[in-house]
């Protein structure tokens, strides 16, 4: 168990150690610094696993001692770590993840100036992400949970150069303020009611004294809020699809394993308050649901390969919330964890893409690239069956669990999670075909652009070879395309206009086999048959909420239903994005500006703050503040006009004032003698 306290101590020294050595160790080393790290941490989570899994049930639960904080009042939080299965499962699948995406980046970020303080973050994000999951209290959780928000900050705007970039990290942070506001209230009624944050004794508080039905719906629901943020559910998802303005590496680690999977690790964490707001699980199911389908709607009409992977994203955080709101918690942590598997695989094969095609992020001008990527080809393919609900893919697996006890729910939601599963097959075929199949249209983009640029990058073009290798990728603009070099990078990183796609590096490539295995084969930690459902069976102590029962029937009715349904879709996306390239139809303008929500937010935020910034500054400063100072020195500045007048310099005028003013005097004097 000793092994848990070098699970988040080695991303922390990884971190202490390029602070002060980073510079030195330049590029590559400090990536293999950041990777090694990150790669111990797992390997201290598998010991971790297996001591757990030597445990009978009621022994799984183990508290190491970090840390005593100074008690203020009645607060006293003993900062520890939770050994318990749920902590466990989300370190092992953080830390895997997060070691292959840190080896991805190594060859990614090959050429960046600021090669060392990326990697930096990155071992700071993990850390932060590993002290949120495996926090003893609320209050370290929340700890946690504001460090993953500070380095998504730092990591979407990380080439912050571009405008666009730095707009992205600012909108990140504010949009999860909002939901971290929730989430403190929430805390302060947890201990307004229990004198105490430790989720020990929260739970153990509840299980022996209950809860009243109207303060877990508050907690439940102010809890829910900050998930929303963390996790980019309605309202609050618009930060997401922004955060492609990072590099390829960071959209992975946000997007798959890390940051938008602590909202639904929080609700997990708290089904014993959920279990007793069965409103507030409505609400949540809900949410999960609409989300879901309007991410999905979004994502059918994007060229930039990147942002329809972060509406996929979207849509499929909504799943994992409607398992939760219909309290599959161990199913929702199921899709959890194979959609990290596919969506990492997903990602970095978008990178390796972007990579091979020298910045280019248009599905547009993409297009037979089977041919010259084959790595990234097959594993992305396994990526799609997986996320497509086709069997034997873990995503079928996952997804479709989900569906089953969605209709134990409410068959609405589960029509509505179903036909969002067929919207995801035809979006991601729609992607495969665009990017992978059909003809090469990068060759004809690559001309004009050289044709448009001048002989000197014609000729520049002509010269590079497949070897060129791009650390960042262009804008994630819809429909745009890479325009002149983006800060730090390398000499060589855009001479390659007119060179061929190629393949990536064996430090890119290597991440995508492996986690193309696992989407393939990660179905099996719970397969719906009997004494196969282990992930089910490991999380029921820590849950401590029996599933519903769903009927086998309905089960195959369920998988029947959602296979079909894929496969049309897949069908029907082949067969349409084959052929053509544009579709006013199929990509009408409202989708392709994601239903003009973020149009709407800033109208509303903008002409209202410009209207009170003019106010400010042409009333209120000019007018009132500035009009106040200026009448005052005014005032001043005439009586002193006047009273220089007084000042004539003439010595008969000084000696007439003396004596007119000794008169006065005894003038009064006489009168007061006299009364």
């Amino acid at each position: 168990m000793n092994a848990a306290y070098l699970i988040v101590g080695l991303p922390l020294a990884g971190f202490a150690l390029l602070v002060w050595l980073g510079r030195r160790l330049g590029d590559p080393l400090a990536g293999w610094l950041a990777t090694l790290v990150a790669a111990g941490a797992f390997a201290a989570s598998v010991v971790t696993f297996a001591a757990l899994v030597g445990k009978d049930d009621r022994h799984r639960l183990a508290i190491k001692q970090i840390l005593t904080w100074v008690p203020v009042g009645g607060l006293h939080v003993n900062a520890a770590l939770q050994i318990d299965p749920l902590s466990v499962t989300m370190a092992l699948f953080v830390t895997g993840v997060g070691s292959l995406i840190h080896l991805y980046a190594i060859g990614y970020m090959k050429g960046d100036e600021r090669f060392s303080r990326f990697f930096l973050l990155l071992n700071l994000f993990l850390f932060s992400m590993l002290c949120l999951v495996m926090a003893d209290s609320f209050l370290f959780t929340f700890l946690g949970w504001e460090g993953v928000g500070l380095c998504s900050y730092q990591l979407i705007s990380f080439w912050f150069e571009r405008n666009s970039a730095a707009v992205a990290g600012k909108k990140a942070f504010v949009t999860n303020r909002v939901g971290d506001f929730g989430f403190m209230i929430g805390m302060f009624l947890i201990f307004n009611r229990f004198g105490s944050l430790t989720y020990r004794t929260v739970f153990a508080d509840i299980g022996a004294n209950g809860l009243a039905k109207g303060t877990a719906t508050a907690i439940a629901l102010l809890l829910f809020l900050g998930a929303v943020g963390k996790s980019a559910q309605l309202p609050l998802y618009v930060w997401l699809p922004d955060a492609m303005e990072g590099p390829t590496p960071v959209s992975a680690l946000i997007h798959a394993a890390t940051m938008v999977t602590a909202g639904v690790f929080l609700m997990a964490r708290v089904s014993p308050i959920l279990q007793l707001a069965p409103g507030a699980r409505w609400t949540v199911a809900i949410v999960g649901a609409l989300t879901a389908l309007f991410a999905a709607t979004i994502a059918c009409a994007q060229d930039d390969i990147k942002r329809v992977l972060a509406y996929s994203t979207i849509s499929q955080l909504g799943y994992m919330f409607l398992a939760i709101g219909s309290s599959a918690y161990a199913a929702g942590l199921f899709h959890m964890v194979t959609h990290a598997f596919f969506k990492a695989l997903l990602f970095l094969g978008a990178g390796s893409v972007i990579h091979g095609l020298h910045d280019q992020q248009d599905m547009k001008k993409m297009g037979g690239l089977r041919r010259w990527m084959p790595v990234t080809f097959v594993t992305f393919l396994v990526a799609w069956l997986a996320i497509s609900g086709i069997p034997p893919f873990a995503g079928f697996w996952s997804k479709d669990d989900i569906l089953a006890f969605a209709w134990h729910q409410s068959p609405a939601l589960w029509a509505i999670g179903v036909l969002t599963a067929g919207l995801t097959a035809y979006y991601m075929s729609r992607q495969v075909a665009l990017v992978f199949l059909g003809e090469a249209r990068w060759a004809e983009h690559n001309v004009a652009a050289r044709a448009g640029a001048g002989p000197a990058l014609a000729e520049e073009g002509s010269q590079a070879g497949p070897a060129s290798t791009p650390a960042m990728e262009a804008g994630a603009v819809s429909g745009g395309a890479a325009t002149g070099a983006e800060p730090g990078a390398g000499p060589d990183e855009h001479a390659g206009h007119g060179a061929p796609p190629h393949e990536s590096p064996w430090t890119m490539a290597a991440p995508l086999v492996v986690l193309g295995v696992l989407s393939l084969v990660g179905g099996v930690i719970n397969l719906p048959v009997h004494k196969l459902d282990y992930l089910t069976r490991w999380l029921e102590p820590v849950i401590g909420v029996a599933e519903p029962h769903v009927a086998t029937g309905i089960k195959w009715m369920s998988f029947g239903v959602t296979l079909a349904l894929g496969v049309v879709a897949i069908g029907l996306g082949l067969s349409i994005w084959l052929r053509t390239v544009y579709s006013e139809t199929l990509e009408p303008a409202i989708l392709r500006r994601a239903w003009l929500v973020d149009d709407a937010l800033s109208a509303f935020v903008r002409k209202p703050g410009t209207a009170m910034a003019d106010f400010a500054a042409y009333v209120v400063d000019k007018e009132i503040i500035d009009g106040a100072v200026n009448g005052v020195g005014g005032v001043v500045r005439g009586l002193g006009r006047r009273l220089r007048r007084l000042q004539t310099g003439y010595v008969r005028n000084y000696a007439l004032g003396v004596a007119a003013g000794t008169a006065v005097i005894l003038g009064y004097i006489v009168f007061r003698a006299g009364g």
